[in-house]
């Protein structure tokens, strides 16, 4: 799960432009959007990150846009429509997000991040959404965290660690690693997989799929602190929650959404 930062190509902006008035971006004068790769929309706190980081990997597009803010509650969608480069099919091709802190940088104020795991702070959030499948689509919806062995990492500083945790998956998509545990974290059953690509990479992978979560997201890190997976020592310096996409034509719609951190 490299994500790799490549302009996108110009050639397809006035392509997603016009379809975006069928499946993409709200038509509300409110909702700010945008279709360009690497392109941000501040939330308060959060920001959306229309992060392509796989684009070289397939061809198409993919839009994201605000609906709201209240207070530490937000709401976000995305859209998209990706097939596949020759032996490209278990590739990523993009994890649009919503961002909390760190990634390769700094963004927004008041995330209350970096915090160290041994100080056990909580880490609520809330997710509600929906998944709209256009066709056959492989992606996932998941909270991606990033753990660093420092407490003020800028963009030059490479995690240790990546935290993935799946809530919804479709058309056969799967985490880096092999599986190594079945755990029961928040109420539900979750496989772990585990890797390494330049960082270590652990994937809790929900065995049943939920469209609506409410977890405290410590309770993952400390169950990897636990197994001896994670140092205590290590600082949690983001919290993201968005799809991971293959292939296919679809839509994300986050009803509601929040992070409290302590």
């Amino acid at each position: 799960m490299l994500r790799r930062h490549r302009p996108l190509r110009s050639a397809l902006i006035a392509v997603v432009l016009s379809t975006t008035a069928v499946l993409g971006m709200p038509a509300t004068a409110s909702a700010a959007g945008t279709c360009t790769a690497y392109e941000t929309i501040t939330q308060g706190k959060y920001y959306v990150n229309n992060n392509l980081w796989g684009q070289a990997n397939g061809n198409g597009w993919q839009c994201a846009w605000d609906t709201y803010q209240s207070g530490n509650t937000i709401g976000w969608g995305t859209s998209w429509d990706w097939t596949s480069n020759p032996g490209q099919n278990s590739s990523v091709k993009s994890y649009t997000s919503s961002v909390l802190g760190w990634h390769w940088g700094w963004r927004t104020q008041n995330t209350q991040l970096p915090t160290q795991l041994s100080a056990n702070r909580p880490v609520q959030s809330s997710w509600n959404f929906n998944v709209t499948q256009n066709n056959v689509n492989t992606l996932n919806v998941a909270y991606d965290l990033w753990l660093h062995d420092i407490p003020n990492p800028d963009w030059q500083d490479q995690p240790t660690d990546e935290v993935m945790i799946w809530l919804y998956t479709a058309g056969g998509a799967g985490p880096v690693g092999s599986r190594v545990a079945t755990l029961n974290i928040g109420g539900a059953s979750w496989d772990l997989y585990q890797g390494d690509i330049g960082w270590r990479v652990h994937s809790f992978v929900r065995t049943s799929n939920t469209t609506s979560a409410n977890l405290n997201l410590a309770d993952f890190t400390n169950a990897l602190v636990n197994r001896g997976s994670i140092a205590n020592s290590k600082y949690l310096s983001s919290v993201q929650a968005g799809t991971e996409v293959f292939n296919g034509r679809g839509q994300l719609d986050t009803n509601s959404y929040s992070v409290t951190v302590g």
